[in-house]
């Protein structure tokens, strides 16, 4: 792996832990050191694109844990919209 490689896979890293910091709170260190365990470029990039769509962290733990082999993100399950309305349902 190039340097440069290396520096996107840390800064893939770094943006999709930001993203789940920024819609979540708190991540687990557990889930943390999942994501710097992740190799794979493609991986990351379709977990970033999960994690601004996933209405939940319990939602995005599921697809984290679907690995390399999981690649639609499609449904109401990957509606950000979905918790919006829940939330209003629930006050």
């Amino acid at each position: 792996m190039l340097f440069e490689d290396g520096a996107s896979y840390v800064q893939d890293r770094e943006d999709l832990i930001a993203i789940l910091k920024m819609r979540f709170g708190e991540i687990p260190p557990k889930v943390i050191e999942e994501i710097y365990a992740i190799e794979e470029y493609d991986t990351l990039e379709r977990l970033i694109v999960v994690s601004s769509n996933v209405p939940s962290l319990k939602i995005f733990l599921e697809e984290l844990k679907e690995g390399a082999g999981s690649f639609k993100i499609l449904g109401e399950r990957f509606n950000p919209i979905q918790s919006l309305n829940e939330e209003g349902e629930n006050r």
